[in-house]
């Protein structure tokens, strides 16, 4: 039967491989109030495949239905997008990467504020932290082209943008949302704003909760989670130009992690931030714009609450970090051709830990690592002329961290990032070309520089990534594609060797990704993707540790009136490029994996303008497989090992929307 199974996928391969398509799926956002007949059609779609509507820029709606299903946090959201892989754990808290770089080399900010997680092995990135229907939009930004997000983004940056659209006069807006799944996976979502034009008040509530789920094979993954949230905002517009924005943000969460040794019984989190905002300030001032944050994490993780644990007996650990920053930034209209932004950001985060004991909650708190950063920054986009853009930047950052454990030590970085991009709107054509060279510098984080024992870390040389990106994109009746190609040249590259050693090596890494979709005819559309990269570990004339191998996603989609529904298949080769035992903070690598065929299917249905009913089944034909970036799958409680923590088998879902 297996057999068979692959049969049939590689016979839809062989059918579908002449079409430039990727993934199939999603659904129109509500259609406006006065629109009678609500009816899909192509730009309407937001597609999976998650079109680069400009140069290294890819902005996708997180509140539209998708296939697959993503996990209930960033990081299983980001897995979607070409070019990203996710280090499973479990159920839920994956380590996102972006072209086989993770960590704090992906700079990600939540609604404009950096949210570090606890934990010393990174069960909760920040990307754990982000409920992604919980946010407006999610923008992408390849590369180290960018200088107003923070320093250190030597893959990227991701932003999971909030946004509240102001009231013209006195109403209430609801969006609210519920998932089911196999594995009891359960996701509700429920955003209320009510306002007038003179401010507004919005509660946005989120709960998901998964059982542990099977992989292919029918074995049981220790992987269950569930996760809360609660925001509080409350906005006052004086006029159409200001804002004053308040809002509190807390979250809760349970998770099994059957990568671990442990499990994490607690990942608390709060957040308080304040934002103001001016436009049309005078005729050079544009927009300012200012943001101050704090928040805090308090991350239990122990062998008992959710398993047995064994000879070792009971062991337990609890880390907590508190980050408080702000951002002050103006855009600048300096001429009818040009345009400026320019600020300053200031961020400090402590981290402690307590002892291992299972009381902990009696011990002191110790501060172990305290990091203090200030950056300034500027950037410019000047118009040449009706077909041609110039933008530049730079960025500078100065860094002190202090060491306050039993061996103190103290360290101070100063790192700039520059760029330069040229893009180009052909006369005759729906084409744009561009071509950049960015300069992005990151120094050792807090996971670098407490591998080593006496401080044999703690003095690592800051990354140096100098990258050249370029491609197009095309935009035109029946079809749409975009081509991004890069080339990295990383200095001092940080390289974890096991789990206490880092040192500084030279890296090379170059890939790219592709997009399209093409009508086929009036209710038929196809799409696909591809992504590659291949890094180099240059100073040991072998393969760079993490790095993915190539995955295309082929995807044919019908859709009429109000009904929608589509295929898509996933490939992905076998990686035989690794290096045991090395990587980053995210993950080492394992060995070997071997190349897999997903198929999965998907259909929607609007009943009304405000109702969209959407439901899927991924891994269709319950496919046993893993991904080349994972951890080691553990033995827990009668869970049998695994070398890599296998993926979901067959899951069905079920996703209901409401809005008006």
């Amino acid at each position: 039967m297996r057999k068979a199974h692959k049969h049939v996928v590689a016979g839809i391969l062989v059918l579908s491989s002449a079409i430039l398509a990727s993934s199939p799926f999603a659904l129109a956002a509500a259609e406006r109030a006065e629109e009678k007949e609500p009816v899909f059609t192509l730009e309407e779609i937001v597609v999976t495949s998650h079109r680069m509507a400009q140069p290294l820029v890819i902005e996708t709606d997180p509140k539209a239905p998708r296939q697959p299903v993503p996990a209930a946090d960033g990081g299983g959201y980001l897995k979607n997008i070409p070019g990203f892989s996710v280090v499973r754990q479990g159920g839920t808290g994956s380590d996102p990467l972006l072209r086989g770089l993770g960590g704090t080399r992906l700079n990600v900010l939540l609604d404009g504020t950096a949210q570090l997680g606890g934990c010393p092995s990174r069960m909760d990135p920040t990307t754990s932290y982000a409920f992604p229907e919980a946010f407006s939009k999610i923008i992408v930004l390849k590369g180290p082209e960018s200088v107003r997000y923070g320093g250190g983004n030597v893959a990227g940056t991701v932003l999971f943008e909030r946004e509240t659209a102001p009231f013209d006069k006195a109403d209430v807006r609801v969006n609210s949302s519920v998932l089911v799944g196999s594995a009891g996976r359960n996701d509700e979502l429920l955003d209320v704003t009510a306002g007038d034009t003179s401010g507004y008040v919005r509660i946005i509530k989120t709960r998901s909760h998964a059982d542990n789920y099977e992989d292919g094979a029918g074995n049981k993954i220790h992987s269950f989670y569930t996760r809360q949230s609660l925001s509080g905002i409350v906005g006052v517009t004086p006029d159409a130009n200001t804002l004053y924005e308040f809002a509190v943000d807390s979250s809760t969460a349970e998770a099994a992690y059957g990568s671990r040794g442990m499990d994490g019984p607690q990942f608390d989190q709060r957040n308080y931030s304040f934002k103001y905002e001016k436009k049309h300030l005078s005729t050079l001032v544009s927009n300012l714009e200012f943001k101050a944050y704090h928040n805090y994490v308090d991350h239990v993780m122990d062998n008992f609450t959710f398993r047995n644990p064994g000879m070792m007996g009971p062991m337990v650990s609890n880390v907590d970090r508190t980050t408080t920053g702000g951002r002050l930034a103006a855009k600048l209209s300096l001429s009818t051709a040009t345009e400026a932004n320019v600020g300053f950001d200031y961020q400090k985060n402590e981290h402690t830990k307590r002892g291992m004991g299972t009381e902990y909650k009696s011990l002191k708190r110790n501060r172990d690592l305290t990091f203090t950063n200030y950056g300034l920054f500027g950037d410019a986009k000047r118009t040449l002329d009706s077909h041609n853009r110039l933008m530049a930047g730079i960025r500078a950052d100065s860094l002190e961290v202090k060491k306050l454990t039993s061996v103190t030590a103290e360290d101070k970085d100063h790192t700039y990032g520059a760029f330069l991009r040229y893009e180009h709107d052909y006369a005759n054509n729906p084409l744009t070309s561009y071509i950049g060279l960015g300069h992005a510098q990151r120094p050792a984080d807090y996971w670098e520089r407490t591998k080593g024992a006496n401080n044999s870390t703690f003095f690592l040389k800051p990354e140096k990534n100098t990258q050249l990106d370029t491609g197009i994109l095309y935009n035109a009746g029946k079809f749409h594609a975009s081509l991004s190609v890069f080339y990295a040249d990383i200095k001092d590259f940080i390289l974890l060797t096991g789990a206490s050693s880092a040192n500084n090596i030279d890296a090379t890494l170059f890939g790219g990704e592709a997009d399209a979709a093409y009508r086929l005819a009036d209710h038929w559309t196809a799409t696909a993707t591809l992504a590659y990269v291949r890094g180099t570990n240059e100073t040991g004339s072998k393969p760079l540790a993490q790095i993915p191998p190539l995955e295309a996603t082929i995807g044919l989609k019908y859709n009429r009136d109000k009904l929608e529904v589509g295929l898509l298949w996933r490939g992905v080769q076998a990686q035989t490029r690794y290096d045991i035992g090395s990587g980053s903070e995210v993950g080492l690598d394992i060995g070997r994996s071997s190349g897999f065929g997903i198929l999965s299917m998907n259909g929607a249905y609007r009943p009304s303008r405000n109702i969209v009913i959407a439901a899927g089944v991924d891994n269709l034909f319950n496919k046993n497989y893993a991904e080349f970036v994972s951890r080691e799958g553990k033995a827990v409680d009668g869970i049998p090992a695994s070398v890599r923590l296998n993926e979901p088998g067959r899951t069905i879902w079920v996703k209901t929307s409401y809005n008006f």
